[in-house]
């Protein structure tokens, strides 16, 4: 068991923290591993350099957060555990050995379109590209913090509809909204202000990419506050950009931050090891 000092450091003025001197290839103390999630919880997204992570061992950390979301994938690699997804463009016999190959993403919450969404995504970097590929973080306390107070008593209890709508000929970007969602698509109205429960505190829980809109307001009037609210949360001071480096593993907190993805050369190989953790039904 590892048991020492957790170094615990800003990762930026907008979100994060780094942890330092901590190898998650061996099991952490209860002590130890409780510190690192609080910290977690508190600064949304927590960052670890120089990590030497087997399947098994990203997983092992993984499970101390909570009950893993299992996967059911077209491309899923026999040797892959049931809760891990290869982030990947790399292809063995001309076959994508991952899931959400290419281009940019822009912000949106994992699995935020069922009833109960990811609580927590583990990324872990295996191969990385010269450049792009980026991984962005907007800090949803922060967003809502800053609301203006007239918008935040009207838009109080309101519920916004987020849909898992893809179509492949726009690679990794959905269908854009406004347009009909097709009827076996995965959808769930979820509070446009959630609660976090371990820290009680408010987090603005919509995003560009899924949220599709205000559920009892006219459609017009629902993409201006969509409009207003995604601007408002994207803003630079709310956003840190990651720029990775093999060896990097960050947890993310959905419950209380967006990530996006920027573009990267499709020519040039990225592999990362993706696992999510199950949370509660948002409220």
């Amino acid at each position: 068991m590892a048991t020492a000092t957790v170094d615990i450091r800003p990762l930026s003025s907008a979100i994060g923290v780094e942890v330092r001197d901590v190898d998650l290839s061996r099991p952490l103390s209860d002590e130890t591993f409780g510190t690192i999630r609080r910290a977690w919880e508190e600064n949304c997204v927590i960052l670890f350099r120089g990590q030497r992570l087997e399947q098994e061992e990203q997983v092992r950390f993984a499970e101390r957060f909570g009950t893993l979301s299992e996967l059911k994938n077209a491309t899923r690699k026999k040797d892959l555990h049931p809760a891990v997804l290869l982030v990947s463009n790399v292809r063995e016999n001309g076959e994508l050995i991952g899931e959400l190959p290419d281009g940019e993403m822009t912000f949106h919450s994992d699995q935020c379109y069922v009833e109960r969404p990811a609580m927590a995504t583990m990324l872990y970097a295996i191969e990385i590209p010269p450049s792009g590929g980026n991984t962005c973080f907007s800090n949803g306390f922060r967003a809502y913090e800053t609301l203006p107070a007239d918008l935040k008593t009207r838009l109080e209890g309101r519920l916004a509809v987020q849909a898992y709508d893809y179509d492949g000929s726009r690679g990794s970007s959905p269908r854009l909204r406004g347009e009909a969602l097709k009827p076996d698509v995965r959808q769930y109205a979820h509070p446009i202000f959630r609660t976090h429960p371990p820290t009680g505190r408010r987090a603005l829980y919509v995003n560009r990419m899924q949220t599709q809109y205000i559920v009892g307001m006219d459609r017009d009037e629902s993409n201006a506050v969509l409009d207003t609210l995604f601007d408002h949360q994207e803003r630079a001071e709310f956003v840190y950009e990651h720029v990775w480096t093999p060896g990097d593993l960050i947890v993310w907190d959905n419950r209380s931050c967006n990530h996006a993805r920027t573009d990267f050369s499709p020519s040039e190989r990225r592999l990362l090891r993706r696992v999510t953790v199950l949370g509660e039904k948002p409220y």
